[in-house]
């Protein structure tokens, strides 16, 4: 299959002569054969203008919730915005970061998971973009863990924030092409959106099938099997325990300092078979992180290892997950205090789920998988509005 960005230069090379183009893009856009957009549009004659870069920058070097400075590309020279600084105001582009452009390209590889930042920072580009009447062409990618799969609730009135800044699924089962349709025709940004289509992709495809080279999205997505488990596991950036970051397994490792490894297996392997989790297991581990919570101190937790994909429900492992760790030893476990994406007034959790509820019955001792149950209307309205965006079979 090739990338929108292959498609526009192998069919639709005139599209942007005579345009000043900016491109919000990072490491990822590349094409098979590795070479960047940014070279490859260059070499095709467009006029390249600005770059924009996402959170972690266009060379994505910094870590996550890490502010980026950036004046000019240090590969090309180009002029560079970073559209993740230090505050909130950081994440849009602000008017005159498009002055003089005529058309925005976005190649970005996404996920597939709501907290994933570079779906909002699409779509707060074009929330800027629109108004000043300038085109956003999205050059397309495929969703790497698959485009059928929809899990989750949607983002309620008063828990917007930069990981739920629209009300999509956690796991939403669109390439950032559909998401740029579904932003115009269900929510309401009056931007004029063109997508240029990957060539090949079915919805049914992880990363894998695609014959495209992976390029890691973020500095702590490694791997198509870290994206696989992101949609729950990315729950612990609200916690006091370690996530993984800092080690090879990041979001398939979790633990603290405090914790009992075979008490916590014990007690996921419970919370699995009461909520009907499949396709996982859990090794009692031990790590250090590199950095980040409890850099350089021994952690005791679980390694989750994903054994049949295709059956497991990602999100409903996260809660699960969660859940045991709070089981384990509610005195010492603990929710992020420190602000969270610029947030400091709404607990990270909260954000992160798009509700209260979630945080709400963990600590009162009520089981959490039935919430899931609760939120099928809102999911199956979701998966029924997106039909008409859907560019793929």
């Amino acid at each position: 299959m090739r990338s929108g960005l292959e498609v526009l230069l192998d069919e639709r090379p005139d599209d942007l002569k005579g345009a000043r183009v900016a491109l919000v893009c990072n490491h990822t856009a590349v094409d098979r054969h590795f070479r960047h957009a940014i070279d490859r549009l260059v070499a095709a004659g467009v006029t390249l203008v600005r770059l924009l870069g996402p959170e972690h920058g266009v060379r994505a070097t910094a870590q996550d919730m890490e502010g980026v400075d950036e004046s000019r590309d240090p590969v090309t020279g180009l002029p560079t915005v970073s559209l993740y600084g230090h505050d909130a105001a950081s994440l849009r582009p602000r008017p005159e970061h498009l002055a003089g452009v005529d058309v925005v390209l976005f190649d970005v590889q996404d996920i597939g998971a709501r907290y994933y930042t570079y779906q909002a920072t699409l779509g707060y580009v074009m929330e800027v973009a629109g108004p000043l009447g300038i085109r956003v062409v999205v050059l397309d990618r495929p969703n790497p863990i698959n485009g059928v799969d929809v899990e989750g609730n949607l983002v309620q009135p008063g828990f917007d924030s930069f990981v739920g800044a629209y009300p999509i699924a956690v796991r939403h089962g669109m390439t950032v092409g559909e998401l740029a349709r579904y932003f115009v025709r269900h929510l309401g940004i009056d931007c004029a959106v063109d997508v240029v289509p990957c060539d090949g992709w079915r919805r049914s495809m992880w990363f894998e099938d695609t014959g495209l080279p992976w390029v890691y999205p973020s500095p702590n997505m490694p791997t198509n099997d870290t994206a696989t488990v992101y949609p729950g596991m990315c729950l612990f950036e609200a916690t006091t325990l370690s996530e993984g970051r800092g080690t090879t397994r990041p979001f398939h490792l979790v633990g603290a300092p405090w914790l009992d490894p075979q008490r916590l297996v014990d007690l996921c392997e419970r919370g699995a078979a009461d909520a009907g989790l499949q396709g996982v297991a859990f090794r009692p581990a031990a790590f250090i992180p590199g950095f980040q919570k409890h850099a350089r101190t021994t952690c005791r937790g679980v390694e989750v290892h994903v054994i049949d994909r295709d059956r497991l429900h990602a999100l409903a492992l996260g809660m699960v997950v969660l859940e045991a760790t709070y089981k384990a030893d509610p005195v010492h476990f603990g929710w992020r205090a420190e602000p969270y994406e610029f947030v400091d007034d709404v607990p990270a959790i909260d954000l992160l789920i798009g509700n209260a509820t979630y945080r709400e019955h963990l600590e009162a001792g009520e089981p959490v998988a039935p919430l899931l149950d609760a939120w099928t209307p809102e999911l199956d309205a979701f998966r029924a509005r997106r039909t008409d965006v859907l560019l793929y079979p």
